[in-house]
């Protein structure tokens, strides 16, 4: 049994932790940080206390997410810089302002904003269109992406490359918990890993829907799903804020999903007008 002791949760040990994981040398690290290899060694091992700007420093040498920064600082004795606040509170008016015209504005395309957790924030009527037939068990809020995906009796049976984007998505969620080290998301990621494929439903059945046996050429993955008895393909893409200085901000991603091939585009235009 593995126990957590008060020096593991010092800066020290934490800093550490944090450098093993993005293989960093101390020297490395201290190059990146105008320091010295000693004075790293000095911090992680609690002969020395870094300053406030240090530990601020090495985080974001070390790419540690926001939240986490304000950990280290705790841990270091030094009060959290980073705000968490609430996406309703009115300090963030702006913020929701912007990013409801900005997926409004992608319409008819799909676009979703997401917290760390993959919990649906916003959405626009592209993505409205892709959960219809879903049940309303799997639509109860807190409304998560990652389940309305890859659920059996989500989205999962009208996904035609379900083990090809079912491998992405896990895999993306799989580096999220390496760089968060969030419990809850490691949870999330169990539970979503261990559903049960829906139904063989890969690209070698396509004929079944009066489609060419080879599927055309992508200039990246697409996500394949079933509407209303046709195919829809399309790519995504993930854009998050710079230099964030807010945790709840910080953990926002914006995902777009960009038509693949021409009928998509046609299919959507009509659909959504």
């Amino acid at each position: 049994m593995t126990t957590t002791t008060a020096d593991d949760r010092a800066v020290g040990p934490l800093l550490r932790a944090w450098r093993e994981q993005r293989r960093v040398s101390q020297l490395e690290l201290a190059l990146r940080a105008d320091s010295s290899a000693r004075h790293i060694s000095f911090i992680e091992t609690g002969r020395s206390r870094p300053s406030e700007e240090m530990v601020l420093r090495l985080a974001e040498h070390l790419d540690v997410p926001v939240r986490e920064r304000n950990a280290l600082l705790l841990a270091a004795g030094y009060a959290p810089r980073y705000a968490e606040t609430p996406l309703a509170a009115p300090e963030l008016d702006a913020l929701r302002d912007g990013i409801e015209r900005l997926i409004q504005g992608y319409e008819p395309y799909p676009a979703l904003v997401l917290d760390a957790m993959y919990n649906v924030v916003a959405a626009n009527r592209g993505i409205l269109m892709l959960l219809d037939g879903i049940p309303e068990s799997l639509l109860a809020p807190p409304l998560n992406a990652m389940r309305l995906t890859l659920h059996p009796e989500g989205m999962a049976p009208r996904i035609r490359n379900l083990r090809a984007w079912r491998g992405h998505l896990l895999e993306q969620m799989r580096r999220q918990v390496a760089l968060r080290r969030s419990e809850p998301l490691r949870a999330l990621y169990e539970e979503v890993a261990a559903y049960p494929l829906a139904h063989d439903n890969d690209e070698d059945d396509e004929n079944d829907h009066g489609e060419d046996l080879e599927p055309p050429a992508y200039f990246a993955l697409p996500m394949r799903i079933e509407h209303e008895g046709r195919v829809l393909s399309f790519v995504s893409s993930i854009s998050t804020f710079n230099t964030p200085m807010d945790v709840t901000v910080a953990e926002l991603a914006i995902e777009t999903f960009l038509p693949a091939d021409p009928a998509t585009v046609k299919y959507l235009q009509g659909f959504v007008s």
